[in-house]
């Protein structure tokens, strides 16, 4: 009733908007257009509310890729509740009584329920798009609540003994979703293809999966949900940017306007936060998606476009820097995301090395076991990284090219326990002691020479050469604290002998005798920080940007593809905590006298953008 093509049209420019996405199906599962395949919403009245706004996105130049919720259909599963998928063994579909009411097992609030995609239901979601797009031959769709899932409704239970696969094993429920998934995303994609071959597609499921490039390459482009006060944190992006940046894939990064997380009405972040969100996507060669959710009534908020305004105000004058660039890094890092079982979006070892990386203002890229290793000079594995032989045959042509490998915990090891490669070490295999200690052969955190505790599992090896070179060494309590045997307040203190090596060089690397990236996210001691740090510096002598910039800032060095110049990023912003558990971001104070040396021959100027000042700058030894 309140939407307006005026008030619509102005809080677009107001916001410096040039894409939004639409909506022509919500999560309630109504079309918010006359639908042929589905039902047209209500509280509409037949009035077109899709149209009205493509029109008016189109009257001033706005792309509009059109939305359809996909994974979530509250009005299909109110009239199919045997299609809703049943995420576990214990978990009873709903049952429906006669008046039209349900009984919901296992659910304590309001919700949406999962549809399987592996029922009739593919078929009605297909239709559904393929109207959508033979309707409005939109520049894109985007779908929603979609990944591989396991489900164990009736019909999956008679696809996966069709398979021939065993009932009782879960497994089996894993590999069906993967071919439910595969078939999902084909039936879609061709569903409207076959109308608009050009179209763009992204299948959203809250994460770009390092690893699996397979469900990567379902996507025309790939936008990474990542809401820093939802359930993603500051971590995440800078995280999922470094890997997804080099798949060769145009991407974005998707935050919202909201205080907490997605259909927050009345929810505003700090503009602050905003323009650093806005701008770490663009650091990192991200395109940018604010998110917001239109009032009921039909008209949006004025104070939200306002509040995006701000940052795309910023993102407007310096995005001709920012895109159509490939990043600069010394360092690959090869997430414990992408092996095996270790599937979760914000995996401790990969967040410690993402936060270690940053703040020690290292040029890197997260990485899977497909990426080019040669592009860096070190690779680090972090912490539980097993060798495979595949992997091991990629690694070894990487250290015979000149690269090193840094390796924690028990990385690094073959399926026998031995290591692949030269590290200065034999391992003997797990220590019994926790917490252990760490007695640096150097004086750390700018000290005298001290024992420093770490909480993470510690390794126990021994020099493999007298060549290695011993930068610390690991020491051990006399005994674990039990309720029999303890001692002060917290854990018992440390033997005052060394035990093992606990930090080594060899000729093909290093190593850190502790799961210390997994420390350093769950407890954030400087020492494993500087421990790493230390490391580093060893085994990368000359790297390609060194800077005062202090830990809390980000820096970022990306090479334009189309001139000859390089576009360095420097960002400063400290998340705090605010209420239970929030992070968020108040105040950017400004940071002076920042210093930058960077490896580059030739260069004409230095120009700061969107100023286009230019600053003072000198290039000795191929360093500018």
């Amino acid at each position: 009733s309140a939407f307006d093509t005026a008030q619509f049209q102005r809080c677009l420019k107001k916001g410096h908007v040039n894409s939004i996405t639409l909506f022509a199906k919500c999560h309630h599962g109504w079309a918010y257009f006359p639908s042929e395949t589905n039902e047209i919403h209500p509280g509409l009245g037949g009035f077109d509310l899709l149209s009205a706004m493509l029109e008016a996105c189109d009257e001033i130049g706005v792309a509009a890729p059109i939305y359809l919720s996909a994974g979530l259909d509250e009005k299909y599963f109110y009239r199919h509740p045997e299609h809703a998928r049943v995420p576990s063994r214990g978990f009873r579909q709903p049952a429906i009584f006669d008046d039209g009411e349900f009984l919901y097992a296992n659910e304590e609030k309001a919700h949406y329920h999962d549809i399987c995609m592996n029922t009739p239901y593919l078929d009605v979601l297909a239709a559904q798009v393929e109207e959508v797009v033979r309707r409005y031959m939109p520049v894109g769709i985007f779908l929603d609540i979609v990944s591989e899932r396991v489900c164990f409704c009736n019909e999956c239970r008679k696809s996966v003994l069709a398979l021939g696969l065993d009932e009782s094993d879960d497994s089996s429920y894993v590999e069906l979703g993967r071919r439910t998934y595969k078939k999902y995303y084909e039936t879609i994609n061709a569903a409207a293809r076959r109308i608009k071959p050009d179209i763009r597609i992204f299948h959203n499921g809250g994460h770009i999966l390092c690893g699996r490039r397979d469900l990567a390459d379902a996507d025309t482009h790939l936008e990474l949900e990542s809401l820093p006060t939802g359930a993603w944190g500051y971590d995440h992006f800078p995280k999922s940017a470094a890997y997804t940046r080099q798949l060769g894939k145009e991407y974005l990064g998707m935050t919202g306007k909201f205080h907490l997380s997605w259909g927050e009405f009345g929810g505003f972040k700090h503009p602050n936060a905003l323009r650093y969100e806005v701008a770490l996507s663009l650091a990192f060669g991200a395109k940018c998606s604010i998110g917001d959710q239109m009032h009921p009534s039909g008209f949006l908020d004025e104070a939200t476009y306002s509040l995006i305004g701000i940052a795309y105000a910023e993102a407007e004058a310096v995005e001709e820097y920012c895109y159509g660039v490939e990043s600069v890094a010394d360092i690959g890092v090869l997430q414990m995301e992408s092996i095996g079982g270790a599937k979760m979006k914000n995996h401790p070892a990969d967040v410690g090395a993402t936060r270690i990386l940053l703040e020690g203002n290292y040029l890197f890229d997260m990485i899977d076991t497909e990426s080019d290793f040669s592009k860096y000079k070190l690779l680090i594995l972090p912490d539980e990284v097993g060798i495979t032989k595949e992997l091991e045959a990629r690694l070894r042509s990487f250290v015979s090219g000149g690269g090193k490998l840094l390796c924690t915990g028990s990385s690094g090891t073959d399926g026998e326990g031995r290591f692949a490669f030269d590290l200065g070490v034999r391992m003997i295999g797990a220590s019994p002691y926790a917490p252990s200690y760490y007695r640096p052969a150097y004086e750390a955190l700018g000290l005298p020479s001290s024992s420093y505790v770490l909480y993470g599992k510690l390794y126990d090896v021994e020099p493999s050469s007298p060549d290695t070179r011993i930068l610390g060494y690991s020491r051990i309590p006399p005994f674990n604290r039990s309720t029999e045997h303890f001692c002060s307040h917290q854990h018992t203190p440390y033997l005052i002998e060394d035990h093992a090596p606990g930090v080594t060089v060899g000729s093909e690397g290093g190593y850190i005798a502790w799961g210390i990236f997994r420390e350093y996210a769950e407890v954030g001691s400087y020492i494993a920080k500087e421990t790493v740090c230390r490391l580093i510096d060893e085994l990368l002598p000359e790297k390609t940007l060194e800077t005062n910039l202090p830990s809390a800032g980000i820096v970022t060095l990306n090479r334009s593809l189309e001139q000859p110049r390089l576009v360095l990023h420097l960002l400063y912003a400290i998340p705090q905590k605010r209420g239970s558990g929030v992070c968020v971001i108040e105040d950017l104070p400004t940071v002076e006298n920042t210093e930058v040396a960077i490896r580059a021959e030739g260069v004409k100027r230095v120009l700061l953008v969107p100023q286009n000042e230019s600053i003072p700058y000198e290039e000795k030894d191929g360093v500018c």
